[in-house]
């Protein structure tokens, strides 16, 4: 079973990593570094003007991110990389609170969680990245098309089938979808040869149960959290995520969606 995860616009390069993971925390590289460097080489050629109509910038990231996109080396290094999970520091990832982690907990995900990126296409935790911002959405144009989804659409699928294969025979292949539906659409489901499971996550506000922006993301970190605590094996055990007043509504799932629902005080 892998999870699947967007990525963070927000990144943190700076904060030590906690005492019980120094020195016992392994890196892995990305499995489409010579992609990434493609992608990097599009990106060379723009102006920090056209980076900030592109994603959409204030012309202070526009220039942090063309500065970014010089200093990309096809080399990673402990000096110019960091490992994924440690590195993204946005919403989702302030549920996951990777660096409270255990180093067997880390190990699990690092078998069983799948973060996706426009410049990376699919990272593991432990993956040494470079820093970077480039939205999946983004309309990037490249020998493969005028956006990212054509440029990733033939690569995800299969290697998330291949990391499913070595899971053995007999195991059921699952997706756990977590992803936000911009990263997710970089999937092509044709081609992916796995059962998809989506959870979502609904605050009680108003009078209705609704997916609220921010609650959700942090929500999927939770879950992955969880998951990596319990080693969960099959879709069925994620029923029982209970953190921060979620709890499981059979009523409102179905097989495939699995609807965690809480009410705010």
């Amino acid at each position: 079973m892998l999870f699947l995860l967007s990525p963070s616009k927000a990144l943190d390069y700076q904060t030590p990593l906690p005492a019980h993971l120094q020195g016992h925390l392994p890196h892995t590289l990305p499995a489409f570094a010579q992609q990434a460097a493609q992608l990097i080489e599009a990106l060379r050629l723009l102006s920090p003007q056209q980076l900030a109509s592109l994603m959409k910038l204030s012309d202070q990231l526009a220039a942090l991110n063309a500065a970014r996109h010089e200093a990309w080396s096809p080399v990673f290094t402990a000096h110019n990389s960091r490992q994924a999970v440690m590195a993204f520091d946005g919403d989702v990832y302030g549920g996951l609170q990777a660096r409270t982690l255990s180093v067997a907990q880390l190990a699990w995900a690092q078998e069983h969680v799948c973060i996706l990126s426009g410049l990376y296409g699919v990272l593991r935790p432990l993956d040494w990245m470079q820093p970077y911002r480039l939205e999946m959405g983004a309309r990037l144009a490249t020998g493969a098309g005028g956006h990212l989804y054509q440029f990733w659409g033939g690569l995800i699928a299969p290697y998330l089938n291949e990391r499913l294969a070595q899971e053995g025979e007999g195991a059921e292949p699952v997706v756990v979808n977590l992803a936000s539906q911009e990263y997710f659409k970089a999937v092509n489901l044709k081609a992916l040869r796995a059962r998809v499971v989506t959870c979502v996550f609904q605050q009680y506000r108003g009078g209705q149960y609704k997916v609220e922006s921010f609650a959700a993301k942090r929500a999927r970190g939770l879950m992955t959290r969880w998951a990596a605590q319990r080693q969960a094996a099959h879709p069925q055990a994620l029923q029982g995520f209970d953190e921060e007043g979620y709890a499981f509504d059979a009523a409102a799932s179905s097989a495939d969606q699995l609807v965690f629902r809480r009410q705010l005080s």
